[in-house]
C-alpha cells in the first residue's frame, strides 16, 4: 500500500477518542481565531459572518443543551441550514450533546427534493428538526403537511438557545455514530450512511497525511454542507487541523463562478476541492478581464472527484489560469465515497497528475493498454486502506491492469447504512471489504476509475461507457451543455413477425445513417437481424440538455443528428435514440454524479417533455405516455445549468 510522504501536524493533547473530543481541543487551544468564515451572495450591505473557535464552542453549548432536555441524546437529529455558519453550530452542537447529525437539504417546492427530504426524516426517525429563524415556521408548516407534525423545531441561529453553563461533556465512545450521510445515490435510492467518530478520525488522519494539512491552514469552497466533500472536505477537517474554511454558498459560485477563485485568492486559501464540471464551468465563465485580477499563487491542492476526472479539463484549466500563479501540479484527483467516510484514493498534489492514453478497443473488453482512443486520469493511491479489483459476480481479485469491481477495506470504511439491513449485507462485506459497485483497474499502485458497474452500457459484446458517450455527443455542438447528459441502454423484445423485422431493419438503416458510422449493407442487415423474432435487443438512449439561444437557426434536428453523428463516429454503434431537454431537467447527486438509472427509468416512464426525440419504433413502443411535444413551450425558461446540478436556494439539488 501506497502513502504520501507529507506528515500532517496531529491534534495536540494526546490521541482523541472521538471527533467531539478533536473540536473541544481545537476550541480550548485557539479560542479566539476564526474557525468560520461564510462569504453571502454580492448585495449591497452584505458582510462576511465570522465565528471564532470560542464562538463555535459557546452556540454548540446552548444547542447542545436543548437537545439533552428534550431527549435527542443518541438520536439523530435533522439539520435542514442555508448555507453559513449557523449549520456548523447545529453540527457541534449534535456532537455535543452526543446526538446524530443528518445534514439534508433544505426543503424547496421542488418535488423531487421535498419528496426525498421528507423520505431522509422518516428513514431517521429524526426526533427534532434544526435550522434557522428565517425557516422554522416554513419547516413547522411543512412537518405538519406531511403527518410529522411532533417533531420539534429549534432556530439555532438564536442567541438565547439552552443554558451554555450547564453543558456537560457527553458519554461518547469512537464506536458511536457522528452523523449519517444520506446519499442521494446515482443508481438508488438514498440511504442513510453510518459514520462513526473512529470513521472520522481515521479519515481526518488519511486526508492529513495525502494533503499535508496543517494547523492554521485555509481552504474553502462552496459545495453543499450535506455533500460529503463539503461537509468533509471543507467543513470538519478544517476543524480537525485547526484551521479556517472560508465558504460560499452553491447558488453564489453557480450565478459567478469567478467568486470561487476570487474567494481564493483574498483569503489565501491553499486547499479547494471540487467535481470536474465546476472547474469546466469555470473555463467558459470567467472572462480573461476577471482572470487578470485573480491570484491564485496559494492554491497547492486542488481535489478533483465525485465524477470520471476529464484529463482536458485538467490541462485546460491550468493553461487557462496559470498567468494567475496557478500552478501545474495543483491538480490531485482523488477517489472516495461516502460509504468510506470520504477518502479512498488520491494522487500526490506535489506532482502533476497521471495521464494515461490507453486502447480504447481493449479497454471495452476490460483490459488497460497502451494505445490511443481513450484518455484517463489516475486517482492516486490507496491512502490508509486496501484497495482490491475483483471480478463482478465472484468477488475474484484480479491481477493490475484488468478491469473489474472496486472493493475497500480499511478503518474509514463505515458501519453500513441506517436500519437496512439487506442494503447493508450487499455492499459491506463480513470480511470488511466494501463493495462500491464502481469499476476501476490498478496499474503500478495507480487507480484508474473507469465508470460505475451498474450503469455500463453493453452493446454487441463490448462495454461502453456513459460518459465517454456524453462526452462524443456534447462535443458535437456548442448548444449542448456539457456534463448534462445521461446516456444508458433500454431493452427491446418483439415478436410480431416478419412486419417487426421490417420496421427493425427500417430503423436501423436510418440509425446506421443519421451517425455515419457504417455505409455498408452487411452493417445494416446484422442490426436488422438482431431484432428477430422473439429476440431481445439493447438500445442506446442518450437523453441531453440543450440551450436553445444557442441553437443555430433553432434547428433541433440538426443539433440531435450531429449528436447522433458524433457518437457514430467515435464509437460504432447506432445511436438511434437521442432527446433533448431543456436544462435542470438531468437529475444529479448533490456530487454532481449524473443519475442515469433515474433518468432511465423517467424516460421510460413517459415522464420526460422532450424539446425535440428521434426515437427508434421499439424504443418508442417501450415509453409510456409521454408529452404532447407539438405544444411544448420551447423557450428557455429554465435556469441553464452549465454542467452544474439545479440551482436552487440555498444549496445545489440531487
Amino acid at each position: 500500500m501506497t502513502t504520501a510522504s507529507i506528515t500532517p501536524r496531529t491534534p495536540a493533547q494526546g490521541t482523541p477518542r472521538t471527533f467531539t473530543d478533536v473540536v473541544r481541543e481545537r476550541t480550548d487551544a485557539l479560542a479566539e481565531r476564526d474557525a468560520f468564515v461564510f462569504l453571502p451572495d454580492d448585495g449591497q450591505g452584505s458582510v462576511p459572518e465570522h465565528l471564532t473557535y470560542a464562538g463555535l464552542d459557546r452556540r454548540a453549548r446552548g444547542i447542545a443543551s436543548w437537545l439533552r432536555e428534550h431527549g435527542a441524546v443518541g438520536r439523530p437529529v435533522l439539520l435542514l441550514h442555508p448555507p453559513g455558519t449557523a449549520f456548523v453550530a447545529a453540527f457541534v452542537g449534535c456532537l455535543y450533546a452526543g446526538a446524530v447529525a443528518v445534514p439534508a437539504p433544505l426543503p424547496t417546492d421542488q418535488g423531487q427534493q421535498l419528496a426525498r427530504v421528507a423520505g431522509i426524516l422518516r428513514d431517521s426517525g429524526a426526533s427534532a428538526v434544526l435550522s434557522t429563524g428565517a425557516y422554522v415556521p416554513l419547516l413547522e408548516a411543512w412537518l405538519a403537511s406531511v403527518a410529522l407534525p411532533r417533531v420539534r423545531c429549534l432556530a439555532t441561529d438564536r442567541e438565547d438557545i439552552g443554558d451554555p453553563s450547564s453543558w456537560r461533556a457527553p458519554d461518547t465512545s469512537p464506536d458511536d455514530l457522528a452523523f449519517l450521510q444520506y446519499t442521494s445515490g446515482s443508481t438508488s435510492e438514498p440511504k442513510g450512511v453510518m459514520v462513526t467518530h473512529a470513521n472520522l478520525l481515521a479519515n481526518g488522519a488519511a486526508i492529513g497525511r495525502w494533503a499535508g494539512t496543517h494547523e492554521g491552514m485555509v481552504v474553502g469552497g462552496w459545495l453543499p454542507h450535506y455533500h460529503d466533500l463539503g461537509l468533509i472536505g471543507h467543513l470538519l477537517h478544517s476543524l480537525y487541523v485547526g484551521g479556517l474554511s472560508v465558504q460560499m454558498s452553491p447558488l453564489s459560485f453557480l450565478k459567478r463562478p469567478r467568486r470561487w477563485l476570487e474567494m481564493i485568492g483574498d483569503y489565501r486559501v491553499e486547499g479547494s476541492g471540487a467535481p470536474d464540471f465546476a472547474y469546466d464551468l469555470c473555463l467558459r465563465r470567467v472572462t480573461d478581464e476577471q482572470l487578470a485580477r485573480l491570484d491564485l499563487s496559494s492554491w497547492r491542492c486542488a481535489p478533483n472527484g465525485a465524477e470520471p476526472v476529464r484529463a482536458d479539463t485538467l490541462r485546460a484549466f491550468v493553461e487557462r489560469f496559470s498567468p494567475a500563479g496557478l500552478r501545474r501540479e495543483v491538480f490531485a484527483p482523488c477517489y472516495g465515497l461516502a460509504e468510506t467516510t470520504l477518502l479512498v484514493t488520491g494522487a500526490d498534489p506535489a506532482t502533476e497528475p497521471t495521464i494515461r492514453t490507453v486502447d480504447a478497443a481493449a479497454l471495452e473488453q476490460g483490459v488497460l493498454a497502451v494505445g490511443e482512443g481513450r484518455t484517463l486520469a489516475g486517482s492516486g493511491s490507496a491512502r490508509d486502506c486496501e484497495v482490491r479489483i475483483v471480478a463482478p459476480g465472484t468477488g475474484a481479485p484480479l491481477a493490475d491492469g484488468l478491469v473489474g469491481e472496486i472493493w475497500v477495506r480499511g478503518p474509514s470504511v463505515t458501519a453500513g447504512y441506517f436500519g437496512n439491513e439487506a442494503a447493508t449485507a450487499d455492499c459491506f462485506g463480513a470480511d470488511g471489504w466494501l463493495r462500491t459497485g464502481d469499476l476501476g483497474v490498478l496499474d503500478a499502485g495507480e487507480l484508474f476509475v473507469t465508470g460505475r458497474l451498474k450503469e455500463v452500457i453493453v452493446l454487441a459484446g463490448r462495454n461502453l461507457y456513459p460518459h465517454d458517450i456524453e462526452r462524443a455527443a456534447q462535443s458535437a455542438d456548442p448548444s449542448l451543455t456539457r456534463g448534462a447528459g445521461a446516456a444508458f441502454s433500454v431493452r427491446s423484445g418483439r415478436a410480431d413477425g416478419a412486419a417487426g423485422v421490417a420496421r427493425a431493419a427500417g430503423a436501423a438503416t436510418e440509425a446506421v445513417a443519421s451517425t455515419e458510422a457504417v455505409a455498408s449493407t452487411e452493417a445494416v442487415a446484422s442490426a436488422a437481424s438482431t431484432e428477430a423474432v422473439g429476440s431481445e435487443r439493447e438500445h442506446l438512449v442518450l437523453v441531453q440538455e440543450v440551450r436553445l439561444a444557442a441553437v443555430r437557426g433553432g434547428d433541433l434536428r440538426a443539433v440531435a443528428t450531429a449528436a447522433q453523428s458524433a457518437i457514430g463516429r467515435e464509437f460504432a454503434v447506432p445511436a438511434g435514440n437521442v432527446v433533448l431537454v431543456k436544462p435542470g431537467t438531468v437529475r444529479r447527486t448533490t456530487s454532481g454524479k449524473v443519475r442515469r438509472t433515474t433518468m432511465r427509468d423517467l424516460f421510460l416512464d413517459g415522464s420526460l417533455t422532450p424539446l425535440y426525440e428521434v426515437l427508434e419504433p421499439a424504443v418508442r413502443d417501450l415509453v409510456g405516455d409521454a408529452p404532447d411535444t407539438a405544444a411544448l413551450d420551447t423557450s428557455d425558461t429554465a435556469a441553464p445549468s452549465n454542467g452544474a446540478p439545479h440551482a436552487t436556494d440555498p444549496g445545489v439539488s440531487p
